[in-house]
């Protein structure tokens, strides 16, 4: 992809894709208070060497520690006016071989990455082996017991909607309302992985691995889809299964009002997703 070296007006509003590991983070969202790395601050650190001042990131959705990022979305104001080829090939020299900016473009100041977002995608990768995987370590979850995909397809239809996910909800989640409309969730075997993918307006905080693991539950044969329908109406997450390990899961793509303009982003992660 070319990138424009024409220098942009000091202000302007820049949207950006990120791809991140998260194995080695702790988390997206900064925090100062802690002696930890998170993708925020590493990011942050790079763009400020760009700009030569500080410069303060918004993102599409905080992934929790060793979640990863295929293509989270974030926006930023130049202070420096620098061009968007800077922003791209001069944030990447700065950045570790974890992180990277795939590409940057400029917005209208209406553009927030968070709240101009009208979907958000998670795709969850399971090695369903008998033996764990050493390549794909921390990029997959392991699960050695036989899944039956057909009755996990089953509990995913039962998430399609708007609806209360207290059941999936995290204790510490601060949203204002349980509520979120799911419109896609599906279970599918490539090869020897297990692909969970799952599309929202929104998620709650472990929304999505929480669901994960009750999906587990109920394709291992431990639980019934009659199961998976009562903990989801009964909206206590005391009843669910535990929470699935962070490794797996991707935030796949973000999208927005086709007005903006932003480059597509390939399916991904296309890797992984192979007959491995």
């Amino acid at each position: 992809m070319r990138f424009s070296d024409e220098a942009l007006v000091p202000g302007t509003r820049v949207a950006a894709r990120i791809e991140y590991h998260g194995g080695g983070y702790h988390g997206w969202q900064a925090q100062p208070h802690l002696d930890v790395a998170t993708v925020q601050e590493t990011l942050e650190e790079a763009l400020s060497s760009v700009a030569g001042v500080s410069v303060t990131t918004t993102c599409a959705g905080r992934t929790d520690t060793g979640v990863h990022g295929y293509s989270q979305v974030i926006h930023f104001d130049d202070p420096a006016g620098r061009s968007i080829k800077a922003w791209v090939l001069g944030t990447n020299r700065h950045l570790p071989d974890d992180v990277r900016v795939h590409w940057a473009a400029s917005v209208g100041a209406d553009f927030h990455a968070r709240f101009s977002a009208t979907e958000r995608c998670y795709r969850y990768i399971i090695c369903n082996t008998s033996t764990k995987s050493a390549a794909l370590d921390g990029l997959v979850t392991w699960y050695r017991h036989t899944l039956n995909l057909d009755l996990m397809n089953e509990a995913c239809h039962l998430l399609l909607g708007e609806q209360d996910f207290s059941a999936f909800r995290a204790a510490s989640c601060q949203a204002k309302t349980p509520y979120r409309n799911i419109n896609r969730c599906s279970v599918e075997r490539r090869g020897r992985l297990v692909v969970v993918d799952i599309s929202a307006n929104a998620f709650l905080h472990h929304m999505v691995r929480n669901i994960v693991g009750s999906l587990l539950a109920v394709g291992a044969g431990l639980r019934t889809v009659e199961w998976f329908e009562n903990v989801l109406l009964k909206r206590d997450r005391t009843l669910a299964a535990e929470t699935a390990p962070p490794d797996g899961l991707y935030l796949t793509a973000v999208s927005y009002p086709p007005g903006f303009e932003l480059p597509d982003t390939p399916e991904g992660p296309t890797l992984l997703t192979g007959h491995l």
